[in-house]
């Protein structure tokens, strides 16, 4: 079934506006008739991600002179939004490379870093973000991956897990110890090449939700790294890594918001079509009050993500609205998934509707990018600090 009927987007100026509608076309012309396949198949169809980097969504905030679109982070935001608007598992594909590999790279990469590797990620490579591993979760800094200093590179070994878009990924951003006596402070991030000897996949997991998008093991076996491919300095590595899941808490937020509205409008267009004892559901009450408590809450979820994301691009500080903004979206998800499932009734339960993917993909919103009670801690923290 076609959805249509999606919500009116506020608080836009008009070139806004016309980058999201541009990106919300494109989603439903070039991604939606792939949805079912490529969600059975867990594979992402290779066309789309041609055509996703043809339209410049997997550079959008690198500068033009390293061949990105130089625009906004408020723009990549609304890109995410508008794709999971259709389909989760892509706007996450986009959202990883933007929010979490470019963004990291563009303030910490050395010109060397980002002359190299900018051109390659705004025409065809794919980039990963290699923080979690098997014992190292929401403590994130556990991770027991090395790289030991070898004179003229560093050899890195260790095992990440949960990788997001590891199968497609040609660099990888992977944050290893140089010294595990000094703890936290021995973390740094590397950059690191697919075609490096030592780099290989593990295991591709199968998941609940968000199918098409790939989850793997990254394993690194003696894997030389130049000193050049460090991003920042030796040390600082919980910093980046810090500083970048805070900016894509907002790209996760603005795919569940996206979510949100695709399970919403989906749902509305059923209703207006399906009658029951004579009248289509929306002339019932019931039905009416659920809607609108949907429509209330992405309202409010939409508010959340925009000011977060607006005040990334300010330069102000955005870490509280950040975890607000994913803790709340991730709620709202789960519940106007839930909820627009069972205005499709029996037919909300089976695959020929879209409302029980977006109630599959919702839930991995509590999870990924820290999960709700760490949003919860660092919510809490900043207000009674």
């Amino acid at each position: 079934m076609k959805q249509d009927g999606l919500l009116p987007l506020t608080i836009l100026n008009d070139e806004e506006a016309l980058f999201f509608s541009s990106v919300q076309d494109f989603a439903k012309k070039e991604i939606y008739p792939h949805i079912a396949e490529m969600d059975e198949s867990e594979t992402l169809n290779p066309k789309i991600i041609e055509k996703i980097f043809s339209m410049g969504l997997m550079a959008i905030e690198v500068p033009e002179k390293y061949g990105g679109s130089g625009g906004s982070f408020f723009q990549a935001i609304l890109a995410i939004q508008a794709i999971a608007q259709v389909d989760p598992s892509v706007s996450v594909f986009v959202d990883v490379q933007n929010t979490l590999v470019e963004n990291a790279l563009m303030k910490w990469g050395s010109e060397h870093i980002k002359s190299t590797y900018f051109p390659q990620m705004a025409k065809k490579k794919v980039g990963s973000y290699c923080l979690t591993e098997p014992h190292s979760g929401s403590d994130a800094f556990a991770l027991k991956t090395r790289a030991v200093d070898k004179g003229n590179h560093y050899e890195l070994n260790g095992k990440k897990v949960f990788i997001t878009n590891a199968k497609e990924a040609s660099l990888f951003l992977v944050f290893a110890n140089v010294n595990p006596e000094l703890g936290y402070k021995g973390i740094t991030a590397f950059f690191v090449e697919k075609e490096m000897p030592g780099v290989s996949l593990g295991r591709k997991e199968t998941k609940l939700g968000i199918r098409a998008s790939s989850t793997c093991e990254v394993i690194f076996e003696n894997v030389k790294v130049p000193k050049e491919n460090i991003l920042g300095e030796v040390g600082k590595g919980y910093k980046i890594s810090i500083e970048t899941l805070n900016e894509g808490r907002i790209g996760i937020a603005a795919q569940m918001l996206g979510l949100s509205e695709g399970a919403l409008a989906g749902a509305m267009a059923y209703a207006k079509q399906r009658e029951q004892f004579g009248k289509p559901l929306t002339a019932y009450q019931g039905i009416q009050f659920q809607i609108a408590e949907m429509a209330t809450q992405i309202e409010a979820a939409r508010l959340l993500v925009y000011n977060a994301a607006r005040l990334k691009d300010a330069g102000k500080s955005f870490v509280k609205e950040a975890a607000m903004a994913k803790h709340f979206t991730s709620s709202v998800a789960e519940f106007v998934s839930s909820l627009s499932l069972e205005i499709y009734g029996g037919y909300g339960f089976v695959k020929d509707f879209p409302a029980e993917k977006f109630y599959r993909d919702a839930k991995i919103g509590k999870i990924y990018e820290g999960t709700t009670n760490m949003q919860l801690q660092t919510i809490s923290k900043m207000i009674l600090d």
